[in-house]
């Protein structure tokens, strides 16, 4: 039985990008994608993305983001709650990553959030991803 995990694709289609110091990547779309690109954006590991609609399921363009001497804004990132292993957690067991130097993000009731947002709101949930 083939499985994918299109949250996994899509880290590493970002850390391949990174890593070949391309400008921007194109990942097919999801409404979960784009919560992480957007979760991405307000953290300023991405510079800014946008959905392009076409007429299957549209196409995510993440446009990456680089410091003065190119080197990327993300160091790396982490699947962590995978399709054979789902982890889930309270809002009192959420990892800090490298003491608060890194996010994870969460797939809670409220939505897609970092683990700050987590904490402040008191919920938890299914630990997607962990990003420095």
């Amino acid at each position: 039985m083939v499985m994918t995990d299109p949250i996994a694709d899509f880290l590493t289609s970002i850390k391949n990008a990174h890593r070949a110091r391309f400008d921007k990547v194109d990942i097919p779309a999801s409404r979960l994608k784009t919560e992480l690109a957007r979760i991405l954006k307000e953290e300023g590991y991405i510079k800014h993305y946008k959905v392009i609609k076409d007429n299957k399921q549209g196409v995510l363009r993440i446009h990456l983001k680089y410091g003065p001497d190119r080197e990327a804004a993300i160091t790396d990132m982490k699947r962590v709650s995978k399709p054979s292993r789902r982890i889930y957690v309270g809002y009192t067991e959420i990892p800090r990553v490298l003491n608060g130097m890194g996010i994870s993000i969460l797939s809670t009731s409220k939505g897609v959030m970092t683990d700050k947002q987590a904490r402040k709101e008191g919920v938890g949930g299914e630990l997607l991803c962990q990003v420095w």
